[in-house]
């Protein structure tokens, strides 16, 4: 069963980036370098999914009081950026800023120490577009997604960019299909 969350997790990830490159690949058809330069990267995102280890071998997951802060960075995010409208790049960035000190509160504390990571993973969760997030139940209800799929994916693809805003991506994709589909 852990096998499998961990490959489902994978091809997810894949998934969305596969998506994403495709939707950008669908609003820019007019030249040849967008599409070259796109198919570059799916070569080298194959490339790197064959080759590299995406996994640790031992199965891992976050502790629920660990991800329970990933709303906190989404929410407070928010609203910076569309309350306070600080814009999302200086909204997430004071967010994750401040997330960076919370271990100076305690440096022995192995607790403390964990928090900044779910914290900024929110703040990528509150950057969202007032186009797609319809309001802060929308950033909570995506943060929540985003919550567990930090929680399983604790030892898939470690030490790999981007992985933070990825999960924010697709908690918040799921959580736009499921309000798109339920009106």
């Amino acid at each position: 069963m852990k096998k499998a969350i961990r490959y489902i997790i994978i091809l997810l990830l894949f998934l969305v980036q596969a998506l994403f490159l495709s939707a950008i690949f669908r609003e820019n058809t007019r030249g040849y370098l967008i599409p070259i330069f796109i198919l570059s990267v799916v070569i080298l995102l194959c490339y790197s999914y064959l080759k590299r280890q995406l996994h640790e071998q031992a199965e891992e997951y976050e502790s629920i009081k660990v991800v329970i802060w990933v709303p906190v960075g989404a929410l407070c995010t928010y609203y910076l950026y569309q309350i306070l409208a600080l814009g999302p790049v200086l909204a997430a960035s004071t967010i994750g800023a401040a997330a960076s000190f919370i271990p100076d509160i305690r440096p022995k504390s192995a607790y403390l120490r964990q928090l900044p990571t779910a914290i900024y993973c929110g703040a990528f969760v509150g950057m969202c577009s007032p186009h797609v997030a319809s309001g802060p139940g929308f950033v909570l209800v995506a943060s929540l997604f985003t919550a567990i799929f930090l929680m399983v994916s604790k030892s898939v693809m470690q030490g790999i960019g981007g992985k933070l805003g990825t999960l924010a991506f697709i908690g918040v994709l799921i959580t736009y299909l499921l309000h798109f589909y339920s009106k």
